[in-house]
């Protein structure tokens, strides 16, 4: 049987660069395709929100941190850059960590004045681009005071993708984080190779934005190679794992990825 064009594209060497909003979500979403494109091709993840603000923290900033048991978003964001580092030399794979603040810790520009700083401490969430996880982050919609970061991302976009016949493999913002919805925007407007893979574990809960797949004019295809091997790797993210998996167990099931019509352009 022939292999989708993704599979055949790597197994030809093209690069592979996957877009990582988080310090978890490629080896997440897409741990065991890496896993077999390393002996293949050059592989590269790009990680974006690597960084956290300095406190004051929002209310939904102060529970994240009491749910990865840490007190200080900046030592907790250390940790996760030291994780990812670890996992992904186990992987074979290069990384570059972009500096971005994640969109939990994101503020508005600041505005000078004792007064306003003082208000800023005691009530932080009207300085925060999205002030409430639920209400705001969750919803999936980028803030006009966030237009900033779009193109941050943009650009850095040109600079990944600058190698001939390099493949970006983007989030498709399942579960509407909007730190996902923005590199997903950000690969979508690009113009470059673009394969979207399905964000896990949120495709447990959450479908696929079928917005996004109409004007995409997107198709799936399911890879299975090699998922046994993948729970040791995202157990390497300790101070994630457990939130994410309550239980302990994490499900061993195919990663999805996203393309356009047959995706000629592929090969």
């Amino acid at each position: 049987m022939a292999a989708d064009p993704l599979t055949a594209a790597i197994d030809e060497g093209a690069p592979l660069v996957v877009l990582s909003p988080h310090l978890d979500d490629a080896v997440l979403s897409c741990g065991a395709l890496m896993a077999h494109a390393a002996n293949r091709t050059s592989v590269r993840v790009a990680t974006f929100f690597t960084e956290a603000g300095a406190p004051p923290y929002t209310l939904s900033g102060r529970h994240y941190l009491r749910l990865a048991g840490r007190p200080d978003a900046e030592c907790l964001y250390r940790e996760r850059r030291a994780e990812d580092e670890e996992v992904l030399r186990r992987l074979g794979v290069a990384w570059v960590h972009l500096g971005l603040t994640d969109g939990l810790f994101r503020r508005k520009p600041m505005v000078s004045g004792r007064h306003r700083e003082w208000l800023r401490r005691a009530l932080p969430e009207p300085s925060h681009i999205y002030p409430t996880y639920r209400l705001h982050v969750a919803t999936g919609r980028i803030s006009p005071y966030d237009t900033g970061t779009l193109d941050r991302a943009r650009a850095v976009l040109e600079t990944l993708a600058s190698t001939p016949r390099t493949i970006l493999l983007a989030p498709s913002g399942v579960g509407r984080h909007v730190d996902h919805v923005l590199v997903r925007t950000a690969a979508e407007l690009s113009g470059h190779r673009v394969v979207f893979y399905s964000d896990f574990p949120y495709n447990q809960q959450h479908p696929l934005d079928p917005r996004f797949v109409e004007r995409n004019g997107l198709a799936g295809v399911e890879w299975s190679r090699g998922l046994a091997a993948k729970a040791a790797l995202v157990r390497g993210y300790r101070s994630q794992a457990d939130a994410l998996f309550p239980g302990g167990r994490i499900p061993e099931v195919p990663e999805t990825y996203l393309f356009a019509g047959g995706a000629p352009w592929l090969s």
